[in-house]
C-alpha cells in the first residue's frame, strides 16, 4: 500500500509530515491519527496504519516537531517541547484529520506519550475514543521497582547532561531512540510528578481543563514487563482525562504468545495476528478484547 504524503501546520506556523493511509475504491468507516512515543519515528507505525487501512479504517500517521520526517537541519538550540508536541502538533493533526474525515468518527491511538498529549489539544473534544498504549509520561518514581535505578540514571541522568553537552539529545548516535530537541529531553529527563511542572497557576488551570473536555472512552492498555509504563504511571496519566470513561487493561506477554513485550514492542509486525486483531474490536465497535484482564 502507498500512503500519500501530507503536510500539516500547526497554529504557530510549523510544519509537520505525515501520510495518509487508505485501501483504494474503500469507504472507511473510522478515521485514525497515530500518535508516536518520544523519539520514535512515525515509519514504525506505518505496518500497523497499513493494517489498519486494510480493515476499513483512514489512518494518518505523522512526526512531531523535531522528529523523523519534521526535523528541521539542525536541532542545536531547539526549544521543542512535548507540550507543543500535544498543543501544536497533535493538534495539527487532528483539525486536519477532521477536515478530511467523512465518517464522523475520529479515533486516536497513541503510543506511550502520544496515549497522553491528546488532552493538550484545545479540540480535543472532537475525538470520539482513544486506544492509549503505555500511555504516560516519564515519571521515573512510576518506574518497575527492580528497574528503577537504572532507568533513572539512563533517562534522568545522563541524557539531560549530555543533551546540556550537545545542545540536543543525540539519540541515534547513542542507539538511543531517535534525536530529541533539547526541551523534549529535558521535559522527560527533569520531569516529576505532576505533568503541570513549569506551568503558572493559570496555565496549569487551563491545560488540566483541556484535558477535562475529552468525553470519549479510552482503552488504556498496559503491558505487565514494561518497566516505564506501569499501571502506577498510566493510572497517574489517566487521571487527567477526569470526565472521560478509562477502561484500564494489565496484559501479560504470555497473553499476547509471547515470552517478552515490554514498552516499545506492540506495533512491532510480530504482533499482527494477536494485539493488532485485538485492537480492531474497539477501534471499530468500542469493544474491549481484554475483558478478563481490566484492573480498577
Amino acid at each position: 500500500m502507498e500512503p500519500r504524503r501530507t503536510e500539516l501546520t500547526a497554529a504557530d506556523g510549523v510544519r509537520l509530515t505525515g501520510h495518509w493511509w487508505r485501501l483504494e475504491g474503500a469507504s472507511p468507516s473510522t478515521t485514525v491519527i497515530i500518535n508516536p512515543a518520544t523519539g520514535v519515528h512515525s515509519r514504525y507505525y506505518h505496518r500497523y496504519a497499513a493494517y489498519l487501512a486494510e480493515n476499513g479504517f483512514s489512518v494518518l500517521t505523522y512526526d512531531y516537531r523535531g522528529i523523523g520526517l519534521s526535523r528541521p537541519e539542525s536541532l542545536k538550540g531547539s526549544t521543542f517541547t512535548w507540550r507543543q508536541w500535544g498543543e501544536q502538533d497533535f493538534d495539527a493533526a487532528l483539525r486536519h484529520a477532521l477536515q478530511e474525515d467523512e465518517t464522523g468518527r475520529l479515533l486516536v491511538v497513541g503510543h506511550s506519550i502520544g496515549g497522553f498529549l491528546p488532552g493538550y489539544s484545545p479540540a480535543v473534544g472532537r475525538v470520539s475514543a482513544m486506544l492509549s498504549v503505555g500511555g504516560q509520561y516519564g515519571y521515573w518514581g512510576d518506574y518497575l521497582p527492580a528497574r528503577r535505578l537504572p532507568l533513572f540514571l539512563k533517562w534522568h541522568i545522563a541524557m539531560p547532561a549530555i543533551t546540556l553537552a550537545f545542545g540536543h539529545f543525540p539519540g541515534k548516535r547513542l542507539g538511543w531512540l531517535e534525536d530529541l530537541p533539547k526541551g523534549v529531553a529535558y521535559g522527560w529527563g527533569l520531569q516529576q510528578s505532576r505533568a503541570e511542572q513549569g506551568l503558572t497557576r493559570e496555565a496549569a488551570e487551563v491545560m488540566r481543563d483541556r484535558f477535562a473536555t475529552a468525553t470519549g472512552p479510552i482503552l488504556s492498555v498496559a503491558m505487565s514487563d514494561d518497566e516505564i509504563a506501569t499501571p502506577k504511571a498510566i493510572d497517574r496519566a489517566m487521571r487527567y482525562y477526569r470526565r472521560a470513561p478509562v477502561t484500564k487493561v494489565l496484559l501479560a506477554p504470555q497473553d499476547l504468545g509471547f515470552a517478552r513485550v515490554g514498552h516499545f514492542d506492540l506495533f512491532h509486525a510480530r504482533h499482527e495476528g494477536g494485539f493488532w486483531r485485538q485492537t480492531l474490536a474497539f477501534l471499530r465497535d468500542g469493544e474491549n478484547s481484554w475483558g478478563n484482564r481490566v484492573y480498577p
